[in-house]
């Protein structure tokens, strides 16, 4: 059975074969999981069953503002929400960083807004809940670091939910500023969570220890009135 997992998961990292990278340079404090290190960590991850859901349905920002829509395409797609559909694919289809936006969207915030200054944790928030889904919006400031590896480590384990975190990248050691992506698995021996990355031309999905990540998390947003960055709970 073991075998038929590790095969199963190898199967789905992205970039596993050993191709040379474009991808801006990793401090050493982060572990790629296209990397043997990055691959063993999701083998023997304690919590990975969004890492699947998400994983074929990984996508990359179109817009250096979109990393919100992005994630919310990923995550939405994973939920099974109804999904617009096409006449270009026999009536099926799948969310993306075009149709997410809707009239219910634009009153959250315009997309011309967002392709200005991005979108802060709670107006990611809204912008799920119009898409009528349930957002729990936690910032790190009125949290705790046991706090959220626990609620973090309780979605990736469940098939109900999944959580998405808004951190500063400078405090990861990454190029620069506020971010947002989904999380895809935790690892409790090296207590590090796996960050789906959108910017997949950027940075690879990244393996990152949890007090860093909260720290990362734990920053002032000037587009947010100074409240902290955070993590948010996505339900269907």
């Amino acid at each position: 059975m073991r075998s038929l997992i590790s095969g199963l998961i190898l199967g789905t990292i992205i970039g596993s074969s050993p191709v040379v990278s474009e991808t801006l340079p990793l401090p050493q404090s982060l572990i790629a999981l296209n990397s043997d290190a990055g691959e063993q960590l999701l083998l023997d991850a304690d919590a990975r069953a969004d890492y699947f859901d998400l994983g074929i349905h990984l996508t990359h920002q179109v817009h250096p503002a979109f990393c919100g829509p992005a994630s919310m395409a990923m995550v939405l797609n994973a939920l099974n929400v109804p999904r617009p559909a096409s006449p270009m694919t026999l009536g099926l289809g799948l969310f993306d960083q075009e149709n997410v936006f809707t009239p219910a969207t634009e009153a959250v915030k315009p997309r011309a807004r967002i392709e200005r200054a991005g979108l802060t944790l709670d107006e990611l928030g809204g912008m799920f809940e119009a898409h009528t889904v349930t957002a729990s919006v936690h910032h790190a400031e009125d949290s705790s670091l046991d706090e959220f590896r626990t609620i973090a480590v309780e979605s990736l384990n469940d098939d109900d939910s999944f959580i998405l975190v808004n951190y500063r990248r400078a405090d990861m050691g990454q190029e620069k500023g506020g971010h947002i992506s989904p999380l895809g698995a935790y690892d409790a021996e090296t207590d590090r969570f796996l960050i789906l990355d959108v910017t997949s031309y950027k940075y690879p999905p990244v393996w990152v220890e949890a007090a860093t990540l909260f720290g990362a998390m734990n920053t002032p947003d000037s587009d947010n009135d100074d409240r902290s960055r955070g993590y948010l709970v996505v339900a269907r």
